[in-house]
């Protein structure tokens, strides 16, 4: 158990059963807001059990949103799920501001909510960037962290960022966008590129430029999402037969996304484009600075959870063309080499994206047991 009773008496006669249980079944789209330093306010939802295990979920990006589909872990019977957008990002205000907007902010950010809700220790679900975040809080607060489920760990190496920025491939389509929508020329420094990109999307309203900046950014996402997928699909199709019907679909619906972003690049502003160039003025503020990360300080986390004995699971999709599979079996040998027992270490058939079939099943064991 939580203790979620003694958060709730600090705010009169409500307890568990009444304030945060109300706010567990509001719908998603209305968050609750923690005022932080002005103009800082943070948007959060709380969904399950306030009585059970308290989860934060830290969405990826840098720049993203927590969404519904990251409660799929979860069982909502047993779980609290504690959902926070980062600051600048989402429903979190001021949107898309970086300026004081760095990891070490976000960590004090995650204290001052872990403080406000009356919680002693929680365990975290991170995915891509919020492995980050979840190792810089964990490093900065161990004694807060009950356990960690790391899925497709980030190291913020140079390769991984520059591997989808500075990609070149031979296909007609990519080449026919690059000249048009991406503000540097080929063979452009990878901090260059950054801060390029950076100050191409400040701009509060979208321009030709910097929309089709944002639009590129979003579709070579989306692209390397379902590559990895798709070589998953190709690698069940020859050896794992069982699963490749489950694959089949989840790839299908990521290429028919890759799809449409790419026929959609010409069209003019609409009402998502002011909400994706937000998120990746936040993603280059946070990548040009190598995310506010100084070198070697999430092995020295990794080592910090693995004297401490906190358990962390590492969950990393086998054709992930995001982030390499190496990040997290290098980190889970580390805290194994540690402290025996510690950290553990699953690679299912699958990519980046933690909906897809595989990965989803993978993370459910390790959060639930089932």
């Amino acid at each position: 158990m939580n203790s979620n009773n003694d958060a709730t008496k600090q705010h009169g006669s409500m307890g568990p059963g009444d304030r945060w249980a109300r706010a567990a079944l509001r719908p998603w789209h209305r968050p609750l807001y923690l005022p932080l330093e002005a103009p800082q306010r943070m948007a959060y939802r709380l969904r399950g059990n306030p009585e059970g295990t308290a989860w934060l979920l830290l969405h990826g990006g840098p720049g993203g949103r927590c969404q519904p589909g990251m409660l799929a872990p979860l069982n909502l019977a047993r779980h609290w799920a504690i959902a926070p957008d980062q600051r600048g990002c989402g429903d979190s205000r001021p949107q898309g501001r970086t300026a004081r907007n760095h990891t070490q902010a976000l960590v004090a950010d995650l204290e001052a909510l872990r403080g406000h809700l009356g919680l002693e220790r929680w365990s975290i679900l991170a995915g891509s960037w919020g492995t980050v975040l979840a190792l810089a809080y964990a490093q900065s607060h161990p004694e807060r962290v009950e356990r960690l489920v790391l899925r497709g760990a980030f190291a913020l190496r140079r390769r991984e960022v520059g591997g989808l920025l500075q990609r070149v491939r031979a296909s007609g389509k990519t080449m026919r966008l690059t000249p048009a929508s991406w503000p540097t020329a080929p063979g452009t420094s990878l901090p260059a590129l950054l801060s390029r990109l950076r100050q191409l999307l400040q701009t509060g309203t979208p321009a030709v430029a910097s929309l089709r900046a944002a639009r590129r950014w979003a579709w070579l996402e989306s692209l390397d999402a379902e590559r990895g997928l798709r070589r998953a699909l190709v690698h069940a199709a020859a050896r794992h037969p069982e699963s490749a019907s489950a694959l089949r679909g989840a790839w299908a619906s990521l290429r028919r996304g890759a799809r449409q972003r790419a026929a959609a690049f010409h069209r003019p502003a609409g009402r998502d484009d002011e909400a994706l160039q937000r998120k990746y003025r936040v993603q280059a503020h946070y990548l040009l600075h190598r995310g506010f990360v100084r070198p070697g300080e999430l092995d020295r986390a990794v080592r910090t959870l693995a004297q401490r004995g906190a358990p962390v699971a590492w969950v990393h999709g086998r054709c992930d063309a995001i982030c390499p599979p190496g990040n997290s079996r290098g980190w889970a040998a580390l805290g194994q080499r540690l402290a025996p027992g510690s950290a553990s270490l699953t690679m299912p058939l699958s990519g980046h994206l933690g909906h897809e079939p595989l990965m989803l099943a993978a993370l459910r064991r390790e959060v639930c047991g089932a």
